[in-house]
């Protein structure tokens, strides 16, 4: 189970709640080899069984300017420079091996600098074999007699194991006998002397107690780590023409010629163990023919010679011990054909390539590759191992980064699923690898404070036991009841001859290729060949009948004679033997019992984890979301009060622009009227002025002395609200005007002209002039009905609007009109009226388009629409 995740990871105080299963910390162990020569100095000294101590050398103690440090690590057990390879397997390699036949997995790797004995730990020298061939030979002590034929089980591709009945494994032997077997440079050869005494072991180990009604099968392979890529090291190679040269490093020269061996990839079984897809899996059937594997593999792994190692290692190598077992039948005489019942364990043997210094190894160009990727994944394994540590310490969960590194990947299942995890730190106590030793112990000891999940029990199968030798005992009883009836000496004679006739006679399966459609040979043969087989079977099968029945008659004679003459002992021990059968059913019953109910007990406590987890999240889920109504809550009432103010302010400034439109419109149409009432005066005028007089027209001086008084028409509105007066304010009030003359005006040169003191004069209104004055005027010339050229200024007050604008409002308009000396044009009747108000109207209505001067509000602004002009402009400028 995965530890929970912690609030405050940095606090050493809160440790990680166990786990529901127990865990066993990884075992490290450390190994000191000799030194190369006596007069050789020495920074690593044992001074206990479990305890190393490590000083700097002198030469580095004076470059540190005398600074010296003596500093002390513990393992699990420190071998000596004196230990024998068979102490180390006692105490490291054999209960890895034990479990394994109890079907639990294991890993043992060997860590170290390079040149500090790694590989000779592993894999051993010449008349002392290291911890690779005593597991091999242990394991087949152990199995040797109840191992199953070949082809019983077999591998899939997706890491897992099928069985199969014998008579289909004889088969497939037989079509792997008859499959030419193509001639390899690395083909099967004879056991090579230089092995040979590595695995001529003579200590007998074997595992004590070994589940005697099982069948054990032995699959190895062997893989290599080379630059961060999978390589099988037992893939056979096709024969080429074109042979690879092999440098004196045994690495093969990359060529054009050469194509280089494809690398594998990792993939996840669907019990989330790492495998390597498409490795070669060998099934062996002793000590030597595993080693000959291995050995054959041996050859293809990439060393090199550098300063500090003659053989180098350049890769990391794994070697994978399988084995496969399965209960017999109730009979106790075949396997039992249930896939569920197969158990798959596995021992990974690792030899780690040592760590090394560029500047003391003088690496260059694909040594220099190699060392980086080299150190490059034992530093990814110290980082994972790090991750591991903190997380089951402190309680943090971060993420371990098994995927940076093939290595790490590889056995990510170790780490993080079940299994032992042991180690053996390998070190040189040589001087001049003091820094290195150094770094190797401090990782060692950071190792010891992970924990890996132990391994379960696996579950019973539920026969029962010793049925091996109860059928065993039987056919011995039955060969010796034959003999004495003058049949066969044992029982074996008999199925032997009906093996050897059935191995014999089967004829090979002939080719079954039809390359030609007028082939007529090929079937023929084929049916002859299987028709031999089948009477061959029939025969087997009478044969077989008839041994039943002479089985069943032997059985019942040997009843009635045990009956007969030991009825009394017989009674005795049946009694005893029902008492213990029953005491044995009830073990197993109750042991069965106590499994279902662990079993039960573990699946309610991850049960229970789970629902407390998802009652946490969930509890977090509804809290945040409670938080996130809340939140929303708020601001939907902040929006309701923003929009209502919002709402009043606009509504408010609509109102007062109603009513400024209503005004600015009560007011045009009193113009309008005005204008038209002016009209009807002069026209009246021109009605009623007599006809026998001829009218004189007065001088311009006489109208400068008398002005015409102008009358004033009622409004027609009566209803309309009186619009407020204002009066001319004196010039001299210091107030500005700005005084808008338009370009296409023309002069008049007339005596009077207009003159307003302190204004700014502009062509066109603007923004700007209208910030700085609070008077304007418009100068606007027109053509009267008399043809006379009439102008008219147009003045008002400017006001600030609530948009930050300016706005015109009109108040008085001023008219100055040059008349000629002659006489007016008289009408008799005022003809067609309709036109001439138009043309007053479009007259009003382009002045009010030159005096549309009001700018509502700045770009940008949100206070709504300002004051403006009550007309509607023809056209805006931008």
């Amino acid at each position: 189970m995965k530890a929970a995740r912690a609030k405050t990871p940095r606090r050493p105080a809160l440790k990680k709640p166990p786990a529901p299963g127990p865990k066993d910390p990884v075992g490290v162990y450390c190994r000191v080899r000799p030194l190369s020569r006596q007069d050789q100095e020495c920074c690593i000294e044992v001074i206990s069984e479990t305890t190393v101590q490590i000083h700097p050398p002198d030469g580095y103690r004076v470059f540190r300017n005398g600074e010296y440090r003596e500093t002390q690590y513990s393992f699990k057990e420190v071998f000596g420079t004196l230990v024998v390879q068979k102490d180390v397997f006692d105490v490291v390699a054999k209960p890895l091996v034990e479990d394994l036949i109890r079907g639990k997995n294991g890993l043992l790797f060997t860590y170290g600098v390079t040149g500090s004995g790694k590989t000779h730990t592993m894999t051993g020298s010449p008349g002392d074999g290291g911890l690779l061939p005593r597991c091999l030979d242990m394991i087949f002590n152990s199995i040797g007699p109840f191992q199953a034929k070949r082809f019983v089980f077999k591998l899939d591709d997706k890491n897992g194991v099928d069985v199969q009945c014998e008579v289909d494994a004889l088969l497939e032997r037989q079509k792997r006998d008859a499959m030419p077997v193509p001639k390899t440079p690395s083909g099967k050869r004879q056991i090579d002397p230089e092995f040979a005494d590595m695995i001529n072991v003579q200590d007998h180990c074997k595992v004590d107690e070994v589940d005697e009604d099982n069948v054990y099968s032995v699959f190895v392979s062997y893989i290599e780590i080379y630059n961060n890529y999978i390589y099988d090291l037992l893939e056979e190679a096709p024969f080429e023409q074109i042979k690879p040269k092999w440098n004196s490093c045994n690495t093969p020269v990359r060529n054009g010629d050469f194509i280089p061996p494809q690398s594998k990839i990792l993939r996840e079984d669907q019990n989330h163990n790492m495998y390597v897809t498409g490795c070669t899996e060998v099934e062996v059937k002793s000590t030597e023919e595993a080693f000959e594997v291995f050995w054959r593999g041996q050859k293809k792994r990439r060393i090199a010679n550098t300063q500090l190692n003659r053989e180098s290692s350049r890769s990391h190598s794994v070697f994978i011990i399988k084995l496969a077992q399965a209960p017999l039948d109730a009979d106790g005489d075949n396997v039992l054909q249930e896939k569920e019942q197969i158990t798959l364990s596995q021992l990974s043997l690792v030899d780690l390539a040592g760590s090394e210094r560029t500047n003391r190894t003088k690496a260059e160009g694909n040594r220099l590759r190699e060392a980086g990727n080299i150190n490059q994944s034992l530093m990814t394994l110290r980082t994972c191992i790090e991750v591991l540590r903190e997380n089951q310490m402190y309680g943090t969960n971060k993420m371990v980064p098994y995927r940076d590194s093939k290595l790490t990947h590889l056995f990510k299942n170790y780490f993080d699923g079940e299994g032992k995890v042991r180690m053996i730190v390998c070190v040189n106590p040589k001087a001049e690898d003091y820094e290195e030793s150094l770094q190797v112990m401090r990782f060692a000891e950071m190792t010891q404070e992970v924990e890996v999940a132990r391994p379960v029990d696996r579950p019973l199968c539920g026969l029962t036991p010793g049925r091996r030798f109860r059928n065993q005992a039987f056919k011995e009883e039955l060969a010796r009841k034959l003999e004495m009836r003058g049949g066969p000496i044992n029982g074996e004679t008999e199925e032997q001859s009906a093996s050897e006739i059935f191995l014999q006679s089967f004829p090979p399966l002939p080719s079954c290729e039809l390359l030609d459609p007028n082939d007529d040979q090929t079937l023929p043969k084929l049916i002859e060949v299987l028709e031999k087989r089948h009477k061959l079977r029939q025969m087997l099968s009478d044969e077989f009948a008839k041994n039943v029945l002479a089985f069943k008659t032997t059985l019942q004679e040997f009843d009635s004679s045990v009956i007969s003459k030991e009825n009394y002992i017989q009674g005795k021990l049946s009694e005893k033997e029902k008492t213990i059968a029953g005491q044995k059913m009830e073990l197993e019953r109750l042991e069965k019992k106590i499994k279902t109910l662990e079993y039960k007990i573990e699946i309610l406590e991850k049960t229970a984890t789970i629902y407390e987890e998802d009652k946490r999240n969930l509890q977090q889920e509804l809290e945040s979301k409670s938080q996130k109504l809340q939140r929303q809550a708020s601001d939907k009432r902040r929006l309701e009060a923003r929009l209502q103010g919002m709402v009043a302010e606009t509504t408010m400034k609509w109102e007062k622009e109603c009513e400024r439109r209503v005004a600015a419109k009560q007011l045009e149409m009193q113009n309008k009227l005005w204008v038209k009432d002016e009209k009807l005066k002069q026209l009246k005028a021109i009605v009623t002025e007599p006809k026998n007089e001829k009218p004189e027209r007065p001088s311009r001086e006489r109208d400068r002395e008398k002005p015409i008084q102008r009358s004033v028409s009622p409004s027609p509105v009566p209803n309309a609200p009186p619009v407020r007066l204002r009066h001319r304010r004196s010039r001299s009030a210091g107030e500005r005007w700005v005084d808008h003359k338009p370009p296409s005006n023309l002069p008049t040169d007339t005596v009077m002209q207009p003159h307003v003191p302190h204004a700014i004069t502009v062509a066109a209104a603007s923004e700007k002039a209208l910030a700085k004055c609070d008077k304007y005027m418009l100068t606007h010339q027109e053509l009267a009905s008399d043809g006379e050229i009439e102008t008219k200024l147009i003045k008002g007050d400017v006001f600030k609007t609530r948009g930050g604008g300016q706005a015109v409002q009109f108040t008085e308009i001023e008219t100055l009109k040059q008349e000629s000396p002659t006489g007016r044009k008289r009408r008799s009747s005022p003809s067609n009226p309709d036109p001439a108000e138009d043309a007053a109207d479009s007259e009003w209505t382009d002045v009010e388009t030159r005096c549309s001067v009001a700018v509502e509000m700045r770009a940008g602004s949100a206070l709504g629409p300002g004051y403006q002009h009550h007309a509607q402009p023809k056209r805006r400028k931008p």
